[in-house]
């Protein structure tokens, strides 16, 4: 959504000696939203918890504020983790990743998994881990093999995208319903020791080769604000379940972009994901599973069909067979120590989501 020509999307924020607080930034200022009268909060919590009626209010409301009293440039000010986490779910989402992770882990064998076209994957996350773009992020370690200990080898990210609830549930709910609980979208990066996570990911899923860190961006876009980006859902072969079809089938055409220390190194387009968000949703409440204000669900890996729209090095250096070179002339097959990942996206009309960024740090040692 946009306003005067400026698009809206919501954080928390500090300025020089000052306590966290609600903003809103319209282009490259950011909105104190208690200065202003508007609301008053320290996250985003409250805000998402009041429902759509409210999020609509809110928005109307900064049509008529004075940015010269009552906001701030967007360089001037510290940015925090927009919104404290109740519970995250990671979902797998793209049939392009899926379909190479498959061919790489195994080569003989099918893609895909047999349930992989009939529900939406996923993985409940560690909440307590998440932090917000800018945060460096420490090399893990964990275990490598039979009898094998330390830092990951192939320490890799997962450009993903997020969705962010508001309104809590109380059981189940209705595909058709997710507007009236999800608030907003936000960028992700869902860090991955990909050697821990293969060695301990059989029979179960993803563990201490995810739960280190994931990181989300600092700006939350209102759901309201990507009615433009709405676009036909990809056709789904089988039929999914009752439960998992839409009125309108609808995905998001979002075109996301990542770089390694400034250079750019895959387009992927959102808009390719198999499983859309809703889906996701309704499948991740179907067994009565309750929502709280704050959970966070991804989408799992954005990647197209192309070489140059895979969103993790997994897929982008086949697992280290084919490194990548990059416009400096140095090679990588996974993440090394000093190297910033950064994923930006973008909406039609230019609506930007912002970006998520990290820096890698060495292991603790």
């Amino acid at each position: 959504m946009e306003l005067g020509g400026r698009p809206v999307s919501y954080g928390v924020f500090s300025t020089a000696g000052g306590p966290p607080r609600l903003g809103a930034r319209l282009g490259d200022r950011v909105v104190d939203l208690s200065a202003a009268g508007i609301f008053r909060a320290t996250t985003l919590n409250p805000l998402m918890a009041a429902g759509p009626a409210v999020w609509r209010e809110v928005f109307d409301q900064l049509a008529d504020v004075d940015l010269e009293k009552h906001s701030h440039p967007v360089e001037g000010v510290r940015m925090h983790r927009p919104f404290d986490v109740a519970d995250y779910a990671d979902f797998y989402a793209s049939v392009h990743h899926a379909s190479n992770v498959g061919r790489i882990f195994r080569p003989h064998g099918a893609p895909l998994h047999e349930n992989w076209r009939h529900l939406p994957i996923g993985y409940h996350g560690r909440a307590g881990t998440i932090v917000v773009s800018g945060t460096d992020v420490r090399r893990p370690a964990g275990p490598l093999g039979p009898g094998e200990f330390g830092p990951t080898r192939k320490l890799d990210f997962e450009a993903e995208v997020g969705f962010v609830v508001g309104v809590p549930s109380d059981g189940p709910v209705p595909i058709d319903a997710f507007a009236d609980h999800v608030f907003g979208v936000c960028l992700v990066n869902d860090w991955s020791a990909r050697d821990v996570q293969r060695w301990e990911a059989t029979p179960l899923g993803p563990f201490l080769g995810k739960s280190f860190a994931t990181s989300i961006g600092a700006w939350v876009v209102p759901l309201h604000a990507l009615d433009l980006a709405r676009v036909p859902a990809p056709a789904q072969d089988p039929v999914p379940s009752a439960y998992l079809r839409a009125a309108k089938p609808w995905a998001l055409d979002l075109a996301l972009e990542v770089r390694i220390n400034g250079h750019l190194v895959s387009s992927p387009r959102f808009a390719d994901m198999y499983w859309t968000a809703d889906q996701q949703l309704a499948h991740l409440t179907v067994n009565g599973a309750t929502l709280r204000t704050g959970d966070l669900f991804a989408s799992g890996t954005v990647s197209g069909p192309a070489p140059d729209q895979r969103g993790c090095l997994l897929e982008l250096t086949w697992d280290g067979r084919d490194p990548l070179t990059l416009p400096d002339g140095t090679t990588r097959t996974y993440l090394e120590d000093g190297d910033t990942v950064t994923v930006s996206a973008t909406a039609p009309g230019g609506l930007s989501l912002g970006e998520v960024t990290g820096t890698i740090r060495e292991a603790h040692s």
